[in-house]
């Protein structure tokens, strides 16, 4: 492993602990049955993702999402091997992300004499609770809206559209976009690792409900991959 690639990674890593520890940790703080927590949320995810593209972009391309990472893969733009390796480290972000708010949380409500007893958190994970636990609702959900956001995704960045540096604003709100549609559904995951390690430490429905918001991202981003590939077939490449 060359030191290029451990740059990736160690980018990816941080990318998605930022989206993770900020994203979740806002739900978690402001929760998500207010308009104004609801708003918030979808909000934080979003400007994670501009704020991480032009961070981390010019080194990792800011995936921290293994569906766009394999969107990616699919279209040509990486090696298996990096696929791997951005996986990984994608889902280690989440993992200390979700470590970090869990270590906060658990400090800030020692001091909260309010707090019940055996108290647990959320953790900001996806659930189905808002299509009464309908798998095929919450695929269907989850299909879509990342179908939708990697499509996005891989328009503005490909070299033969040219979208200049606009490209992090774009996908950032975009992503705000199918939170604000989504959160009521299934919380919105459109990202595997943004879900897992929540769903791991949430536990209860969260993690029998888990497979859905990995399989979900997965089928949308191979959707994604194949029709952009087909749309952008006879593009010429801009200079």
């Amino acid at each position: 492993m060359n030191q290029a690639s451990i740059r990736k990674y160690v980018a990816e890593f941080f990318g998605t602990f930022t989206l993770v520890f900020l994203g979740c940790g806002t739900a978690m703080l402001l929760g998500c049955d207010t308009p104004g927590g609801y708003i918030a949320t979808a909000l934080a995810f979003g400007l994670v993702i501009v704020g991480m593209a032009y961070c981390v972009g010019n080194v990792s391309g800011c995936h921290i999402n293994p569906a766009v990472s394999l969107a990616v893969f699919l279209n040509g733009g990486m090696t298996a091997a990096d696929f791997t390796g951005y996986a990984v480290s994608q889902c280690a972000g989440s993992l200390f992300g979700t470590v970090m708010l869990r270590i906060l949380f658990g400090i800030r409500d020692l001091g909260d004499q309010t707090a019940p007893e055996g108290k647990e958190w959320g953790m900001g994970a996806n659930t189905l609770a808002g299509v009464d636990d309908s798998i095929l609702a919450g695929l269907i959900v989850e299909i879509i809206l990342t179908f939708i956001f990697v499509l996005v995704i891989l328009g503005v960045t490909s070299k033969k559209a040219n979208h200049g540096s606009f490209g992090g604003l774009i996908i950032g709100l975009t992503l705000t976009l199918v939170h604000i549609f989504g959160i009521g559904m299934t919380g919105t995951s459109v990202n595997p690792a943004r879900s897992l390690w929540p769903a791991v430490f949430a536990m209860d429905d969260a993690i029998k409900q888990l497979w859905v918001f990995i399989v979900g991202p997965f089928v949308g981003a191979f959707i994604a991959a194949v029709l952009h590939k087909f749309l952008e077939a006879d593009l010429p490449e801009k200079k």
